[in-house]
């Protein structure tokens, strides 16, 4: 009987670390939308950019380090909404999307310029308008 009991509690420690090693697999996988209204809708600010902010271009966009400085910047930044990958997190949806990755350099900047409040994005205006490039830098080397 003891020998039973020692086996059952030994397979419930194995398939418990495996759900907790699963679950964490499941936060970072890739959210990708299903096209469903609330999808949209999470997407739906891009087509809201002004059409003279629409055609800015990322003035690093031939900077090779930009892309660095951004990924780091995002993970200061960002990455606690979007997740650390930009795959989506508790708050923030994924920024690897196709929605995301077609946008322009100019819009990208100008959403997270303005952000999305009433979605709880917030206003990253305060950031050197240098480092923003350098994130959108950062986000269109995603695709």
């Amino acid at each position: 009987m003891t020998r039973f009991v020692l086996r059952s509690i030994g397979l419930f420690l194995v398939l418990s670390s495996l759900a907790v090693l699963a679950c964490s697999f499941v936060a970072e996988a890739p959210a990708e939308p299903a096209g469903g209204r609330e999808e949209q809708r999470r997407y739906a600010e891009l087509e809201k950019v002004p059409e003279k902010d629409r055609n800015r271009s990322n003035p690093l966009e031939g900077d090779a380090h930009a892309v660095g400085a951004g990924q780091k910047l995002f993970g200061q930044h960002c990455a606690e909404c979007h997740g650390s990958t930009a795959t989506g997190g508790r708050r923030g949806p994924s920024l690897r999307v196709q929605q995301v990755q077609d946008a322009t350099p100019g819009m990208l900047f100008f959403i997270l310029t303005n952000g999305v409040v009433r979605r709880g994005m917030p206003v990253w205006s305060r950031l050197p308008e240098q480092q923003r490039w350098q994130i959108v830098r950062y986000l269109k080397s995603l695709n």
